[in-house]
């Protein structure tokens, strides 16, 4: 019987409510979890993955859900010290990693236009491979409430669009696979409290790319959400709710007070029924009589 180790059972104890509750919250709600599943953790080295790794290996040693868990490495370059550092926190975890190897550093370092998209793209597709390779219907990346607020603003005043990052989504291009984020509802303050009352280190980005520019490790690249993350935080001075807010905007989305939407290739306007009387009068603020 596998014996949990103490930073293990700060997730269950001191963390409990701002990691654990949320952790299995997320599960349940989004129902990312079911019998028989075979999931792939999928470790990048960082903070959120290795403590995802951690709630992921604790939840199916305990719960009446029979599923598999399998976790994986997907090494696209790292230099040596951030293998190593990898290896280490892996063992001391106690998380049975299996390491893959890539190139994808090597390729994306002679892209010039967009290689963080790039990049992205390459590793999210090696997942995939590994984990059908090994019998896996699932993959579970570590992203955290804060990505998904970020995500929310970005799309609006950098993408022109409203959308969030999703709980759970069925791979377009892995027929019977899907990718599910079991850390959804855990803030990235709880992780960070986490990762320094048990004395951790983890590596940040690690990309070729974010080295070689100079930007901010924690950024990979992507100046837009350094951007957010500021904003959010002077937000956050003014009002406190600020994040919870954001969330549920895109969870009560009242399509009959937007101008247009889209379902995949399928475009409505707010014209398409408006004489038939369908629109709503004087339910958002500013609507004149």
């Amino acid at each position: 019987m596998v014996i949990p180790n103490a930073i293990e059972e700060s997730v269950v104890g001191k963390f409990r409510k701002p990691i654990w509750t949320k952790f299995l919250k997320g599960i349940r709600e989004y129902q990312l979890i079911l019998p028989g599943d075979k999931i792939a953790v999928c470790i990048s080295g960082g903070k959120d993955s290795m403590l995802m790794g951690k709630c992921m290996q604790r939840l199916q040693r305990y719960s009446k859900i029979p599923f598999e868990v399998e976790f994986i490495v997907m090494d696209p370059g790292y230099s040596e010290i951030n293998r190593r550092k990898i290896e280490e926190n892996a063992e001391r975890l106690g998380l049975p990693v299996r390491i893959y190897d890539t190139r994808i550093f090597e390729a994306v370092d002679k892209i010039t236009q967009n290689p963080c998209y790039l990049c992205a793209r390459m590793r999210r597709g090696h997942l995939y491979q590994i984990a059908q390779s090994i019998g896996c219907n699932k993959i579970a990346l570590g992203h955290h409430y804060d990505d998904v607020i970020e995500t929310i603003l970005m799309g609006m005043l950098y993408g022109s669009q409203i959308q969030t990052m999703m709980p759970k989504i069925h791979s377009e291009n892995f027929a019977g696979m899907e990718l599910i984020r079991p850390m959804y509802l855990v803030r990235e303050d709880a992780i960070l409290h986490w990762m320094r009352y048990n004395e951790l280190e983890f590596i940040r980005c690690a990309c070729r790319v974010t080295e070689r520019i100079g930007n901010d490790a924690n950024d990979c690249g992507g100046s837009k959400r350094q951007e957010i993350k500021l904003l959010l935080r002077q937000l956050r001075a003014v009002s406190p709710a600020i994040d919870k807010n954001i969330f549920r905007s895109v969870e009560n989305v009242n399509l009959q007070t937007i101008i247009s939407y889209h379902i995949g290739d399928e475009y409505h306007h707010f014209l398409d029924d408006y004489d038939k009387g369908k629109s709503i009068r004087g339910t958002v603020a500013g609507d004149d009589e």
